[in-house]
């Protein structure tokens, strides 16, 4: 598998357009509130998933990715990409369910899920009405990146907001906010 190429078709697209102009992760959301419930396609097992399903059921880490296309993947949230679906079963054998959301279309994702051997649900949000509800930000063509995690009734207790320092939270960061919920 290619991490990336100097192959950037399919790159300059309408979702490219949309997110190119900078607009800095200014998420409002406060600790202890509940967060805004959403339905998006899970590539991965082919089926609808609902954010409010979840509450009164498990925890969920919200992981949103910059996946620009099949073939181009962010060289900040690749690596955080390959750790979280390599830890997944950590993360699920604490009684926690992680929804990675990206803003490539279905057909793009359906590759990913392929090519990274994903287990962890990929949710598919090309219209990007997720993330700008979570106020992530953008920049380059793509949402930013951001990690939120909600208690088994859906309020917030952890939210990350990407920066140059820290582009996403690392998995220790993520697997002791766990602990504390």
């Amino acid at each position: 598998m290619v991490l990336t190429s100097n192959d950037f078709s399919g790159l300059l697209n309408e979702r490219f357009f949309k997110n190119f102009f900078p607009i800095p992760a200014t998420n409002s959301l406060r600790l202890g509130e509940s967060t805004p419930d959403f339905q998006l396609l899970d590539i991965t097992h082919n089926n609808r998933v609902k954010l409010s399903n979840y509450r009164g059921q498990k925890p969920v880490i919200l992981a949103f990715t910059r996946i620009f296309t099949e073939k181009q993947y962010c060289p900040l949230c690749f690596p955080h990409i390959k750790a979280m679906n390599e830890n997944y079963e950590e993360f699920t054998s604490r009684g926690v369910e992680v929804l990675m959301i990206t803003s490539t279309d279905e057909q793009q994702s359906q590759k990913v899920v392929r090519d990274l051997g994903l287990k962890m649900p990929l949710l598919s949000d090309s219209s990007c009405l997720v993330f700008r509800a979570y106020e992530v930000g953008q920049a380059l063509g793509a949402p930013l990146p951001g990690q939120f995690i909600l208690d088994k009734e859906g309020k917030l207790r952890y939210k990350h907001l990407f920066s140059f320092l820290e582009p996403n939270a690392d998995l220790k960061t993520l697997l002791n906010a766990v602990e504390k919920l």
